[in-house]
């Protein structure tokens, strides 16, 4: 009896220690790059200081309605006043210059890019993604944006703020800019080739959900982790559910990309090039040695009729016409209708 009693407090203490050992593990997982993301408390450490510039990557008239204190605006959401009309970037690195010199942004300032809730988050990330690739060393994200610059209880200004002209110069860092040339030779099955990163929803990679001429994924990806499954998660009080929340947290990301190798060159990519920014926005914090984003990604993949392509699925026009044409008529009969009244 006693022998029995001792093997189940054995078996409980061994089976406690697993478990705080395991605990012990998952805790902790931290950023191998911290620097680059910042907390409502760096931030306000170095806000005051002249070589420290804070952008707000919002719609302008969300800017002007109530910003961080000290905060500039790009005119426009980032994602839009830093790429072209195709959502691509400017190859051409002297509009940058131009830009980022008007606005009072130099070589030597630190950048904090801040975004407003879960649909402005990549706004931030497109502008981090963008000022690595000139090649400035210096691009900050705030973790949480304007939420955790609320939370933490400070206030915002609606003053709009203008900085001194500044000089800044490109330095392009080609390797963080995928080529759709290199995705090729992943898709063709070159073992030597990159890991390729799909920041799409598991839809759009099946082919489900078909976003150019056709959808499906490039064959050979390495994985598919949608780029909103890498966040913070809290429980919604309304679901009672795990939800992601716009925030980002080194557990969550060290389990969603731990089958890759962070010393091997790896690419991400989604449809416009825009989620994927955040892909590699966690792959330098997490350390990867070479991260790169595909700048292209399936808008233009998915519209070569040429391109290999796993899951294909075609986009459907023929469908797509008789639906407008329903809308169509819909619409008629509603303005007929309101000029009889």
């Amino acid at each position: 009896m006693k022998r029995n009693k001792m093997w189940r407090l054995f078996s409980v203490g061994s089976l406690s220690l697993c478990l705080s050992a395991w605990v012990g593990v998952v805790g902790a997982a931290n950023w191998a790059n911290p620097e680059l993301l910042l907390s409502v408390d760096d931030l306000k450490k170095n806000m005051d200081k002249p070589n420290w510039v804070i952008v707000d990557c919002r719609e302008l008239g969300d800017y002007i309605k109530g910003h961080i204190p000290g905060a500039i605006s790009l005119g426009n959401q980032c994602k839009k006043a830093l790429r072209d009309k195709t959502s691509r970037v400017f190859r051409d690195s002297g509009k940058y210059e131009s830009l980022f010199s008007k606005v009072g942004i130099s070589n030597n300032d630190h950048v904090v890019f801040y975004y407003g809730d879960m649909k402005t988050l990549t706004d931030a990330t497109v502008a981090f993604w963008i000022m690595e690739y000139l090649g400035h060393d210096k691009a900050h994200v705030l973790n949480g944006g304007l939420d955790a610059w609320r939370k933490a209880g400070n206030r915002l200004d609606s003053t709009p703020v203008k900085r001194a002209a500044a000089t800044f110069k490109a330095n392009v860092v080609a390797g963080r800019y995928g080529e759709t040339s290199e995705v090729l030779e992943i898709a063709q099955g070159n073992k030597n080739a990159a890991q390729l990163i799909d920041s799409r929803t598991s839809k759009e990679h099946e082919g489900a959900d078909i976003r150019a001429i056709r959808g499906g994924h490039v064959p050979h990806t390495t994985i598919n982790v949608s780029h909103i499954d890498t966040l913070a998660k809290e429980k919604n009080p309304k679901t009672g559910k795990m939800e992601a929340i716009a925030y980002f947290d080194p557990e969550e990301s060290s389990k969603a990309f731990a089958s890759l190798d962070k010393n091997k060159r790896t690419l991400a990519y989604c449809q416009t090039g825009t989620r994927s920014t955040m892909t590699y926005f966690q792959m330098r914090l997490m350390g990867f040695k070479e991260p790169a984003n595909w700048d292209e990604s399936w808008t233009v993949y998915g519209s070569q009729l040429s391109y290999p392509v796993e899951g294909e699925q075609w986009f459907n026009f023929a469908s797509l016409n008789k639906q407008l044409k329903a809308l169509e008529q819909k619409v008629s009969h509603l303005e007929k209708a309101n000029s009889k009244k």
